[in-house]
């Protein structure tokens, strides 16, 4: 079972009083900070959760599995997860996970009487005048181009 960004975001949605929209730019903050930390060489450290680091892998030897052939492996930079000793506990079982915090409730804002406004006299409306029609100019018919006979010698 694998939980894709707009269920995560429908997860979250209820803790901003059931705004996606808001939930999808808290999630895409978040994503945007742990990924610029990274690109600058820094780790995230989320405590209970995990740490977000930059490994350098170094330059290697390795083997086309189709050819057999030795080639060389260039040295790169990848992202890792390494999960909190809370957060293994949980998945294996051996910690229970506190309850989720409930969504606070809606706050829904009581409609309030609006004064009437005092009446002003009507004016009239100035009459509109017509807009001016741009008449597009018809492109010059295109003349057939000429045959051009040699002469033979």
């Amino acid at each position: 079972i694998l939980m894709n960004k707009a269920q995560f975001i429908a997860a979250l949605a209820p803790h901003f009083n059931d705004s996606k929209r808001e939930a999808a730019h808290a999630v895409d903050i978040v994503f945007d900070t742990i990924t610029r930390t990274m690109a600058r060489g820094e780790d995230v450290m989320i405590n209970d959760f995990g740490k977000f680091k930059k490994v350098d892998r170094k330059a290697r030897m390795g083997r086309n599995p189709f050819t057999g052939e030795t080639i060389k492996i260039k040295a790169s930079k990848k992202a890792r997860f390494l999960p909190a000793k809370a957060l293994k506990e949980v998945v294996a079982g051996d910690r229970k996970l506190a309850p989720a915090p409930k969504p606070e409730p809606k706050v829904v804002a009581k409609p309030v009487a609006k004064k009437a406004a005092p009446k002003k006299a009507a004016k009239k409306a100035a009459p509109k005048k017509a807009a001016k029609k741009k008449v597009a100019k018809k492109a010059a018919p295109k003349k057939a181009a000429k045959k051009v006979v040699r002469k033979k010698k």
